[in-house]
């Protein structure tokens, strides 16, 4: 503890903070006796297995002031830079900012600064950090528009704050403790046909004692791409670097400033953002379950509020749309990864926040009217060319059966329309026009494929991203049906009729005798690969980032046609199994060579990939829901572990996690668009949440490792034999009463119907 005294003894509160952090990380306190926020671990995941880590990402819930410190890996003990903004999850790391002892060197620009993992404090409302070889603690906290870093330097010398970008700054300094800078960042749509935005970022900042007052005995030096900050020996400690952020001015950015940092300093800040995540994680809270599971699925919470973000602004915000500034009296979000998030993470905020879900997609609808083109990947200066396919069809449709409208809907559907009739399903080309290829596509009925010996004809085609032709198809497939289905509730029969029929065509790509389904190309003949391990780098050729034993299940939206193409529900759990079961074949050195981003695997099953999430839930549909139960279970507690390695793949700022929370809850949205969930095993001994009812709980006393298998099941009171619960139940409120046992009752639900048509 002397050295915890030392490195923080001009501050007792900062003291104070760091050990209670360090009592929370190392089991010095129980975790039983915090509230949820405390649970919440962002380090979790801060190593991945091959992929993209996460990030202990710190903002207040959905709002677009972001910082983490930027380092090239968890395991090395230096940090790059502290950003003063991140304006898109994992990119565009903006103002980087590093801190220097006494005469400013050209080398302390670019220097790392070495710290110690064990004196961080992490929490999704505050970091701190110590900076082992310089002896400077530094703190930060956010805002919504606004953050304040705090720095306790040592005393008696010139200490620096460095603040430095990519591109030329401009900017000025404004008495004696005050600044303001503009950085121009590129957004870069990868979609040829898009031009390239360069956006302003506007800053300002002030120096500031503990209690806010101007700093005093400092020198503030704006140049070229650089802003230095030389704080004399006699400048008051600890410093506060106050500032705002904005997309719209300066003079904006200054009244973030006034709105929301003039009356507070580090400490309140800190007890703000802490008091808005509690509102967030309390929506949803749980009882039994061990302190790790706990730490697991508040911490999947917290990364659900990493994105969309609000960036409105004093009732405006700045569109990389239209390149304009607009009114509102909405918010308006932006980064959002659809290809990722249309499967749960949007689904969970029709339970747990409709509202702002509303807001989402009125946004997207915003985005769609200013453009031209609906948003698969929006991020601040536009659409992000990414992924494949049109999924944002099925965010609508799926909010829409919900009950939630307030958005412009008309024009929506509009949108959605477009982007299927007109754009293009080339890969990462969202929002170009259809091509001959698109045209062959839609003649065929499917993406055709090329043989291994055949070189690319269409010259929009990625050379890295490829035809992924089968994936292709059977994204289109389901966004057409969501369209089909949308155009159904809007009494847009012909709409309905010719969408329909083009969403049933995943079946002609479906090989009988191998059971999966397999490329075809322009004459309509069989490709015969192995749908396990070829295809190039992530199965691009015919899959994309999974290989074919993935996309077997690639139909989420006609479940029961899948088994009928199977052969039965019987014939389809074997299968089941089986992709659970199967060997890699190949040395897993070999195999990570093209399947990198198949990651968490079970069998050929990939728990690191979101094209997998629905499969476990897909015995429900085969009157085996003891298996689903068996297999979510077992999933949770082998890939989501409370430490720097329990993500087993690309989280995607909230996609992965959301289906953390829901299964761990009990309950999952298979198919995205339909008003249902599947019922599984939950962790926790009960589960509650706020609803326009009143509240839903799901209540299971006996839930423990061991005793996971259904016995029987109770809804309100009254016996519920089928495997399935729909969105009306659980927003009307009542309690789901899971009765489990050790032991399989293979019984139970084993003849339930599916209760939507």
């Amino acid at each position: 503890m002397k050295l915890l005294h030392q490195i923080r003894k001009n501050s007792v509160s900062a003291t104070c903070t760091v050990l209670a952090g360090l009592m929370i990380s190392f089991g010095m306190c129980r975790a039983a006796d915090l509230d949820p926020a405390n649970y919440v671990d962002p380090r979790i995941g801060n190593i991945s297995q091959l992929l993209v880590p996460t990030f202990p990402t710190f903002q207040q819930p959905n709002q677009m002031l972001r910082m983490h410190p930027i380092r090239d890996s968890y395991t090395l003990d230096q940090v790059q830079y502290f950003p003063l903004q991140i304006m898109e999850h994992r990119g565009k790391n903006i103002l980087q900012m590093r801190v220097s002892l006494g005469t400013v060197k050209s080398a302390d620009w670019k220097r790392k600064m070495a710290y110690d993992h064990d004196l961080e404090v992490v929490h999704p409302w505050l970091y701190e950090t110590y900076l082992i070889e310089d002896d400077i603690t530094i703190g930060f906290t956010p805002g919504k528009k606004a953050a304040i870093y705090r720095f306790h330097f040592p005393a008696g010398k010139q200490n620096n704050i460095l603040i430095s970008t990519s591109k030329n700054m401009s900017g000025k300094v404004i008495g004696s403790n005050a600044f303001s800078v503009t950085e121009q960042v590129t957004c870069i749509s990868k979609n040829p046909e898009a031009k390239m935005v360069d956006i302003s970022v506007w800053c300002y900042g002030e120096v500031t004692d503990a209690k806010g007052n101007p700093a005093s005995d400092l020198v503030i030096k704006v140049a070229k791409r650089r802003l230095s900050i030389e704080c004399g020996s006699n400048a008051p400690l600890p410093l506060q670097l106050k500032y705002a952020i904005s997309y719209i001015s300066q003079e904006q950015a200054k009244k973030n400033y006034d709105a929301e940092l003039a009356n507070q300093n580090f400490e309140e800040l800190a007890a703000t953002a802490k008091a808005a995540w509690d509102v967030v994680l309390n929506k949803i809270r749980v009882k039994g379950g061990a302190d790790a599971q706990k730490r697991t699925f508040y911490t999947a919470l917290y990364r659900t509020y990493e994105r969309m973000v609000d960036i409105t602004e004093d009732g405006k915000y700045y569109s990389g749309y239209d390149q304009s500034v607009h009114k509102t009296n909405r918010p308006f979000y932006v980064d959002d990864w659809v290809w990722d998030t249309y499967r749960a993470q949007h689904p969970l905020r029709t339970i747990v926040a409709p509202q702002q879900e509303q807001d989402m997609l009125h946004s997207y609808v915003e985005m769609y009217k200013q453009s031209g083109w609906m948003p698969t990947f929006p991020q601040v200066g536009g659409n992000l060319a990414c992924m494949s396919c049109y999924h944002s069809s099925v965010i609508f449709l799926d909010a829409y059966r919900k009950g939630l409208k307030n958005f412009d809907v008309e024009a929506a559907y509009e949108g959605v329309r477009k982007n299927i009739t007109e754009g293009t399903w080339i890969p990462w080309r969202q929002g170009a026009k259809a091509t001959p290829l698109d045209e062959q596509m839609d003649e065929l009925g499917f993406m055709p494929a090329l043989r291994p010996d055949e070189s690319e004809t269409e010259q929009l085609v990625d050379s890295y991203e490829r035809r992924q032709a089968v994936s292709i198809s059977l994204g289109r497939s389901f966004d057409t049906w969501a369209l089909s289905q949308w155009a159904k509730e809007l009494g847009k029969t012909d709409d309905y009729n010719t969408f329909a029929e083009i969403s049933d065509q995943y079946k002609l790509l479906w090989h009988p005798k191998l059971e999966m389904f397999m490329p075809k190309d322009s004459n309509g003949e069989w490709i015969f690969i192995d749908p396990k391990l070829d295809g190039g780098k992530g199965y691009r050729d015919y899959y994309d980032e999974n290989n074919g034993w993935t996309f077997a299940w690639g139909v989420p939206h006609v479940i029961d046609g899948l088994i009928e193409l199977i052969g039965g529900k019987e014939r389809t759990v074997k299968n089941l199994d089986e992709l659970f079961r199967e060997n890699l074949s190949v040395p897993r050195t070999v195999f990570y060579v093209n399947g990198g981003n198949s990651t968490g695997m079970v069998g050929q099953f990939s728990m690191g990939n979101e094209p997998s999430f629905h499969i476990p839930y897909l015995y429900n549909y085969c009157g085996a829901p003891w298996r689903t139960q068996q297999r979510t279970r077992f999933l949770l507690d082998v890939w989501f572990k409370d430490n720097v390695f329990g993500v087993p793949g690309d989280e995607d700022g909230g996609g992965m996690s959301a289906w953390v929370v829901f299964t761990a809850m009990g309950f999952y949205p298979v198919t995205a668009g339909e008003p249902v969930y599947a019922i599984t095993s939950p962790i926790f001994t009960e589960v509650a949440f706020d609803v326009p009812g009143g509240q839903f709980k799901i209540v299971a006393p006996a839930s423990s490792k061991v005793n996971k298998y259904i016995q029987k099941a109770e809804l309100n009171g009254k016996p519920l034999n089928i495997l399935f619960i729909t969105h009306k139940q659980i927003t009307a409120g009542g309690i789901l009463t899971l009765e489990l046992g050790p032991k399989p009752n293979k019984q139970w639900g084993a003849q339930g119907a599916y209760p939507y048509n």
